[in-house]
């Protein structure tokens, strides 16, 4: 009768412990606006040999919980994201490369930027009720799915500019806005009105609770998202948040918290305030890191850290190695500056017990070297949800697994294209492809940044700061990366610029 009861007892207490066990793993995604692959204390970059490599700029930002992640999981030293902000995004949301859903640039809330020669019909409106997305799927299968920060998926008064649209049961301070009008509490983060009683048009909403407060705005959104994750964790629910920072995106307020650690570095105010941000960001993740294990939940909790575009650093020329040093170009750049970020992914307290750790296991202190890409989130994170995109959505990216383990993938093809078909910006009209260690570049109009020719072609392995471009000396490497280019474009559906007497689209022009 004792051993009966005991065994009831048993029973019993795994039936709840089953009960209770968590169905789905949780995920966090912080998408930093604007910050570089250098712009850490994290060394991304490697030698020969593959080990890290510090560079000065490695020496000159405050990261320790950028360090913290790395050192739970694995960092990529060569993934990739769109040259600016809206067309990374919406590949997040959707798996596709921004050639395909056709949001190539930023999108301005109020007026249509295509540019001079711009397609006509690039999807300036961005994200629409009824797009599939990966809030979308998620708060299907049963997620909580949470928005906190910058949204930027389409322009005022459209959909795109409310994610409570697109597929998120929360949103805090996401709407059509790529830039906070004020970084402080006390100015209501620009909602202070002006002398024509009105608020700046990039005011950041629904953080009232904070207004007059000495609070900067990374660390209000971060009591917000904590806050949020606290209260799904709370319902028994799983939950998805997104968090993409408003820093380190200008303008460049200070952020006081941080200021003294600069204020002797020799370099310009701006670039102080820049680090601040960066620093800022840096204790945000570490509060939701903290957040996450005080709340139990950490080990059922996958953590993916990225940046949306290069490096905005106000460092030297936008074209120069500077900003993004020892990389060439910027935010808006062809170079890899431009487009190689910073991408740590972790469970938030490793355990190799845990079942859902064992489903995708992450190579604690690893580094990854194979080429990766945004787009390529959305299949990893339905996969590893147990979630299915609809038959029809077509998705570019590939799984992670593989290269989250730390290992390579030998069937995944070293490719990246990057189409910009827009101006003014930083560089105007190109197109990039890379193909293993090669690089070419197609300028639609020559101009003196293509130094007056269509193409730039370089060996990144042999060169990867890109400052001798081979176009001319290797005529069979040019032609075969141009196929390439092209092949992908129209594999996408790509739209193109135009030229302006004769209104025909201009596709570029294998030599």
């Amino acid at each position: 009768m004792k051993h009966l009861c005991l065994l009831t007892a048993f029973l019993l207490a795994h039936a709840l412990w089953v009960q209770a066990a968590p169905a789905k793993p949780n995920v966090v995604i912080m998408l930093v606006d604007d910050m570089g692959i250098m712009d850490t204390s994290v060394p991304f970059l490697t030698d020969d040999a593959g080990k890290p490599k510090r560079y000065p700029l490695n020496d000159y930002y405050r990261t320790p919980n950028m360090e913290r992640l790395a050192a739970r999981g694995v960092r990529f030293n060569n993934f990739y994201c769109m040259s600016v902000c809206s067309p990374t995004r919406i590949s997040l949301m959707t798996g596709q490369n921004a050639a395909r859903h056709r949001t190539t640039n930023w999108i301005n809330p109020d007026n249509n930027n295509a540019g001079p020669n711009g397609p006509p019909d690039w999807n300036w409106l961005g994200l629409k009720r009824g797009d599939l997305t990966l809030a979308s799927i998620l708060q299907a299968g049963g997620y909580q799915t949470i928005h906190v920060g910058k949204g930027h998926f389409g322009p005022r008064n459209s959909d795109g500019a409310d994610p409570t649209k697109l597929g998120f049961d929360v949103n805090v301070g996401g709407a059509s806005i790529g830039a906070p009008a004020s970084y402080y509490g006390k100015q209501h983060f620009g909602g202070v009105p002006g002398k024509n009683g009105k608020r700046a048009s990039h005011a950041v909403l629904g953080l009232d609770k904070y207004h007059g407060q000495e609070i900067f705005l990374t660390e209000a959104l971060t009591l917000e998202a904590n806050g949020h994750v606290a209260d799904a964790v709370k319902a028994g629910k799983p939950f998805f948040l997104y968090f993409p920072q408003y820093a380190v995106h200008a303008p460049f307020n200070s952020d006081p918290r941080f200021a003294a650690n600069y204020a002797n570095s020799g370099k310009p105010a701006n670039a102080q305030a820049f680090a601040t941000l960066i620093e800022g960001m840096d204790k945000s993740l570490g509060d939701v890191m903290t957040n996450l294990e005080k709340l139990g939940v950490a080990e059922n909790t996958l953590i993916v850290f990225l940046g949306d575009n290069g490096s905005d650093a106000p460092l030297g020329h936008q074209h120069a190695v500077a900003c993004a040093a020892p990389l060439r170009g910027k935010k808006g750049s062809h170079y890899e500056g431009g487009v190689r970020v910073p991408f740590l992914a972790a469970w938030a307290k490793p355990n190799a017990a845990n079942a859902f750790q064992q489903r995708l296991p992450i190579a604690a202190g690893s580094i990854q070297d194979q080429q990766a890409a945004v787009y390529d989130l959305f299949p990893t994170i339905l996969a590893l949800t147990g979630q299915t995109a609809p038959q029809g959505h077509v998705v570019d990216g590939a799984r992670l697994d593989s290269l989250l383990t730390g290992k390579r993938d030998a069937a995944r093809p070293e490719q990246f294209l990057m189409h910009y078909p827009h101006a003014p910006h930083r560089t105007d009209y190109f197109t990039t492809f890379r193909d293993g260690d090669w690089k070419v570049i197609y300028h639609y109009f020559p101009s003196e940044v293509s130094e007056g020719s269509h193409y730039q072609l370089f060996n990144l392995k042999a060169d990867p700061f890109e400052q001798k471009n081979l176009a001319a000396t290797e005529p069979a490497v040019l032609q075969r990366l141009m196929q390439g280019l092209v092949s992908g474009l129209e594999k996408q559906r790509a739209v193109y610029p135009v030229d302006k007497e004769t209104k025909l689209a201009q596709k570029p022009k294998v030599p």
